[in-house]
C-alpha cells in the first residue's frame, strides 16, 4: 500500500478518512468526517467539506472547493478553483437579521458520477448531478443535472455535444451513433440519452 502523503501546511482533520496513495497539498483543509479515496491528489488550497466523500483517484486541482454534503466517484476531476456549492436559499443573515448558523439552513449536494469532469472556475449549483464521464467547460455555471457523457458549456450550462471516456468530443455516424476519435469506443444515443454502443 502505497503512504499518504500530507504537506505540513494542509489541515487534515483527525475524523477524516485518507486512502492510502493520496496526496494532499500546501494549505488544503479536509474537514471532518469526509472519506478520500485511494490515490487521490487534493491541490494547493483545495477544500473537502465535512462529510464529503470522493471515491478513488479524484483529483481536485488548486483552490477547488468542493462543498458538503458533496458526494464524488471514482475517477472525478474538479478543475482549479472550481466550486460545488451546498446552500440552494444563500443568506447571511435570517429574516430577523441574526447571523445564521448551522442550524439556520440545510446544505444539500452536488453528485458526480465516475470520471466526470469539472472545468476550471466551473461551478455547480447544488442540489445538481453531473452524469458518469461527462465534461462541463471551463466558466460553466451547472443549475440543472448533467447526463452521462454530456459536454455542457456556458452560463447557465447547456449541452452542445457528447463527449467520451477519454474526454474527447465524439463524432457523429449519423443515426444516433458516436465514435470517439480517441478511443475508437462507439456510442448510442437514444431518447437525449447517451451509451455505450454493444
Amino acid at each position: 500500500m502505497a503512504a499518504v502523503k500530507i504537506a505540513s501546511s494542509a489541515d487534515v482533520d483527525e475524523r477524516a478518512q485518507v486512502g492510502d496513495g493520496t496526496s494532499v497539498w500546501h494549505l488544503a483543509q479536509v474537514r471532518e468526517d469526509a472519506v478520500v479515496g485511494e490515490n487521490c491528489n487534493i491541490g494547493r488550497g483545495a477544500y473537502v467539506g465535512p462529510g464529503v466523500r470522493l471515491g478513488a483517484n479524484c483529483k481536485l486541482q488548486n483552490y477547488a472547493l468542493v462543498y458538503e454534503p458533496a458526494q464524488l466517484g471514482d475517477g472525478v476531476f474538479i478543475g482549479p478553483a472550481a466550486v460545488l456549492t451546498n446552500d440552494e436559499y444563500p443568506r447571511a443573515v435570517t429574516p430577523e437579521g441574526r447571523l445564521k448558523s448551522g442550524h439556520d439552513w440545510t446544505a444539500v449536494g452536488v453528485t458526480v458520477g465516475e470520471g466526470a469532469a469539472i472545468g476550471a472556475r466551473a461551478v455547480c449549483v447544488a442540489p445538481v448531478s453531473v452524469g458518469r464521464w461527462a465534461l462541463v467547460a471551463a466558466g460553466a455555471v451547472v443549475t440543472k443535472d448533467v447526463p452521462d457523457f454530456a459536454l455542457v458549456v456556458g452560463v447557465p450550462a447547456r449541452r452542445v455535444g457528447w463527449v467520451g471516456r477519454a474526454g474527447v468530443p465524439l463524432e457523429s455516424k449519423g443515426d444516433g451513433r458516436y465514435v470517439c476519435p480517441s478511443t475508437g469506443e462507439e456510442y448510442v444515443e437514444a431518447d437525449g440519452l447517451l451509451s455505450p454502443a454493444g
